[in-house]
């Protein structure tokens, strides 16, 4: 049992032995958990392991069935969102709460109980976000604005309620390295004016950078307390699963480059909507044996590449070839036909049907690619059910019974599973966007190692990913996509990440105008 000192004046919060359960699933099995003042500490854990559920509580989102929350030495009852703001409690949520069409100060206001004037309010607004280095324009449009702003939004927004403990969730998963690095200052910063961070993340290089303190969740119970700057990424990993995480490595020879599989021809397309991303020109070369990699802060043209390539986006029909033939105004069904697999980002309601078995979210993909699950205007629900159960196996994905509806799985799980729906295919060509979102270390490496597995058997793979560190593990070559512009592929042994991290930027968008030009 992990033991606390509760005598410590610099407590903030004490949760103790705080218990969550949803029908038969018990979330959090008596946490205790204390945060002090002043300090980072990191909250770790695999998918599924509770981390969510804890903090939910924190803010107010969820009422605890049993323990109790103590806030600066008294016993308090957290009822809602603003209760938690009202004590206190701020958080920054991974997936952004923004109205696009509103500025930024309007954004800043709705979520203030008194934002007062709106000029006072802009002017505070440029005071705090220059204080902390993360300057912002008040009467900037949010659809205007880059995911690293949008971001800095989020941040100003919560430290204009004047909050004692920031809740941070995944928050580098959108930025550039130059952005973290910047972030990393304020979070510093903040803890030396005495505000307490808890911050959430599977990057394990950044917790051992700047956190003081870390607990580790493993099935809803607490099972380690650490100091991370005294761990390795390794030796935190394995506290998270139970046990040493492999290594992802890279076939010991050389890839052996085979003809070009996707080929993509200044593809280009205007935006579909006023919030989405125009394609300008895109030139990519993807060959058997390989895996190429395009990086870019989210919101750049990435789902909109994707879409062109799987076929849900019609272009014209040079711009992109699978195996030499033009395909651009084909469908997806004609190009799993050809052997391609497609990974698309959002894995619930994109990748995968909510309220159907996984077995059946399996025939939807591949009723059409040979594996005979489908015959004489019959589904085979016996052959989707081996398919099920193979998958399963292969890459870990937990469950509460056989075959559940989609819906039901943690995120991760769900990850693993719409992944290896695909690879099980053996595709000759696949494309993922963003193949381990949201995925604990022992399920990205299991995902990673696949990928890379999948090029030296000789297929072709392309990943749209926003994890450097998962980008510079497992690809052979590096583009960059930036506002719709992709910078030319180059080896990944000569990409560095503050050279990638330009790009992100917008260097990449200079470099495509310049392929223009020519």
């Amino acid at each position: 049992m992990v033991q606390h000192d509760r005598s410590n004046k610099d407590t903030l919060l004490d949760a103790r032995g705080l218990t969550k359960r949803f029908g038969d699933i018990l979330a959090n099995d008596k946490v205790d958990l204390v945060i002090n003042k002043g300090e980072i500490h990191a909250l770790l854990g695999e998918n599924g392991a509770g981390k969510s559920t804890l903090v939910k509580m924190f803010y107010g989102s969820l009422e605890p069935d049993g323990g109790e929350i103590v806030w600066e030495g008294k016993p308090v009852d957290i009822n809602n969102p603003a209760a938690a703001r009202e004590l206190g409690i701020g958080m920054v949520f991974q997936h952004f709460s923004l109205f696009e069409a509103l500025t930024v100060v309007e954004n800043i206001a709705l979520a203030l109980p008194n934002p007062g004037n709106m000029s006072d309010l802009a002017q505070r607004i440029q005071q705090v976000s220059r204080e902390y280095g993360l300057p912002l324009n008040p009467d900037d449009i949010v659809a205007d604005l880059p995911v690293g702003i949008r971001q800095r939004i989020e941040i100003v927004r919560c430290l204009l309620q004047e909050p004692q403990l920031i809740i941070m969730d995944e928050p580098t998963s959108v930025l550039t390295p130059q952005e973290a690095d910047q972030l990393f200052l304020t979070l510093q910063r903040l803890a030396e004016e005495g505000c307490a961070v808890l911050y959430i993340s599977h990057r394990l290089e950044e917790v051992k950078r700047i956190c003081h303190h870390a607990t580790i969740l493993r099935h809803g119970q607490v099972v380690r307390e650490c100091d991370p700057t005294l761990e390795t990424p390794a030796s935190l990993a394995s506290m998270m699963v139970g046990a040493d995480v492999a290594a992802v490595s890279a076939a010991e020879q050389a890839p052996q480059i085979g003809e070009t599989r996707l080929g993509l021809h200044g593809l280009s397309a205007p935006a579909a909507t006023p919030f989405a991303t125009a394609l300008n020109n895109i030139s990519l070369d993807l060959r058997a044996g390989e895996v190429v990699a395009i990086a870019g802060v989210a919101g750049n043209g990435q789902g909109e590449l994707f879409d062109a390539i799987s076929g849900e986006m019609p272009v014209a029909p040079d711009m992109v070839r699978l195996d030499g033939t033009p395909c651009g105004k084909r469908n997806i069904t004609w190009r799993r036909k050809q052997n391609a697999a497609f990974v698309p980002e959002e894995r619930l309601g994109h990748g995968a049907v909510p309220g159907l078995k996984l077995s059946q979210n399996i025939v939807l993909t591949r009723h059409s690619t040979g594996d005979k699950l489908v015959g004489a205007g019959f589904v085979s629900t016996a052959q989707a059910g081996e398919m099920e159960k193979r998958i399963k196996q292969a890459f870990d994905v937990r469950m509460s019974h056989d075959d559940p509806e989609a819906r039901s799985l943690s995120g991760g799980n769900l990850q693993k599973f719409v992944v290896g729906r695909e690879l099980d295919r053996k595709p000759g060509v696949l494309v993922v966007n963003q193949p381990t979102w949201g995925v604990d270390a022992g399920a990205a490496a299991l995902i990673r190692q696949a990928l890379i597995d999948l090029a030296r058997s000789g297929s072709a793979v392309l990943v749209i990913s926003q994890d450097l560190d998962e980008i510079f593990e497992i690809a052979d070559r590096i583009a960059v996509i930036s506002r719709g512009f992709l910078s030319a592929p180059e080896p990944a042994a000569d990409m560095t990440r503050e050279r990638v991290g330009l790009l992100m930027a917008g260097e990449a968008e200079n470099q495509g105008e310049a392929t223009n030009a020519h």
